[in-house]
């Protein structure tokens, strides 16, 4: 079974339309009986770092968190402020994350450009990564995903990973083992983001 967390972080309507829509058998829940029951955990997310991490804190969730992903090695899901929340910190509210990627979260810094913050609407993604993150089974060089965001990760370890270019490329998908996400949204970007969830509801132990 599926749990998408709901930590208070964001519209849970558009996952679940898109968990809907592929037949995924899925709740919306924070309660600690049904996330160690599930197989596969979704945490989606928008708004700001440092209120997520207090809400997921305030929940109980972290440590159940840590010990469903990190020791039993469950599927996880991370999209949007869900994936920044796996990082270490973030400079948006200078929080401290939950530390199962090794990296930070940094806003967009132009120089050189007018480019608008927060980065909004189609953009591609790239790079070998999709040749070997499963999630991305079946997905084409340069296919084009929906963001909202004013913030991205940057790693501090070599995972698999693809990139997005915006003033200057960005990391916005990657796999670590069981972990996987993506800086854009898969259930706002029609075909290809259903075959996104598809591919990771499909994941087997």
């Amino acid at each position: 079974m599926i749990v998408v967390i709901d930590y208070g972080m964001g519209n849970m309507r558009s996952i679940e339309k898109a968990l809907n829509k592929i037949g995924a058998e899925f709740r919306i829940s924070n309660n600690s009986d049904e996330i160690k029951y599930a197989t596969h955990l979704i945490l989606p997310g928008v708004g700001f770092f440092a209120q997520g991490m207090k809400n997921l804190r305030e929940l109980g969730l972290i440590e159940i968190l840590r010990e469903e992903v990190l020791v039993k090695k469950k599927f996880l899901l991370g999209i949007c402020l869900g994936m920044q929340l796996l990082f270490n910190k973030s400079e948006e509210g200078m929080a401290e994350g939950l530390g199962f990627i090794n990296g930070d979260v940094k806003r967009f810094n132009f120089k050189d450009n007018n480019l608008k913050i927060p980065h909004i609407g189609w953009n591609r993604i790239f790079g070998e990564g999709l040749l070997k993150i499963k999630i991305f089974e079946g997905i084409e060089q340069d296919s084009n995903f929906y963001f909202v965001h004013s913030y991205h990760p940057v790693l501090n370890e070599e995972i698999d990973c693809v990139f997005t270019d915006y003033g200057y490329d960005f990391v916005s998908g990657i796999q670590k083992g069981n972990i996987f996400a993506t800086q854009f949204h898969p259930e706002k970007s029609q075909d290809k983001g259903l075959e996104i969830l598809r591919n990771f509801v499909r994941l087997e132990c």
